[in-house]
């Protein structure tokens, strides 16, 4: 799998703790880090999730990582990118929930609100999990959801 990661200054330390976690426990994962690399080379947000972004649309990437100071910034210029899905995770509980419920191919971390250790965690969960696991009496439902919201992505980004 090839898995994208970012972050801005706010979201840096996470980041970097998460890419070290990936490399060190997941050797089939191919990280594509998009930095920032240091904290003497800040990029915002909106400069930084794009590019996570982009590598998912154009095939570059299967998943994708953001990090910034909430992760609620990273989240919403992610989805303004046909293709992503984007959900901001905060706990163990919605990261797995954003791959088994949204199918969500990005999540998306806050650097002030996440520590490393519960940080590498959520990705673990979120990793570990696909589309409607665990929650199978409902995956006609969660199928039929992911259509509509295909539809809604379909007429509003073009």
């Amino acid at each position: 799998m090839k898995l994208a990661i970012a972050s801005d200054l706010s979201g840096f330390p996470l980041k970097s703790e998460i890419a070290k976690h990936l490399a060190e426990k997941h050797p089939e994962i191919e990280l594509l880090d998009f930095g920032i690399a240091d904290p003497e080379h800040p990029e915002p947000y909106f400069v930084q999730a794009p590019k996570v972004a982009e590598a998912i649309r154009r095939g570059e990437a299967e998943r994708g990582i953001l990090v910034c100071g909430t992760g609620q910034g990273m989240a919403i210029v992610a989805n303004k990118h046909k293709g992503v899905y984007a959900c901001v995770v905060d706990d163990i509980f919605s990261g797995e929930r954003a791959k088994i419920v949204n199918d969500a191919n990005v999540i998306t971390l806050g650097g002030w609100i996440t520590a490393p250790f519960l940080g590498c965690q959520i990705v673990e969960a979120w990793l570990a999990m696909s589309f409607a696991q665990k929650m199978e009496f409902k995956r006609d439902f969660l199928a039929n959801a992911l259509k509509e919201v295909a539809a809604i992505e379909a007429r509003n980004l073009r």
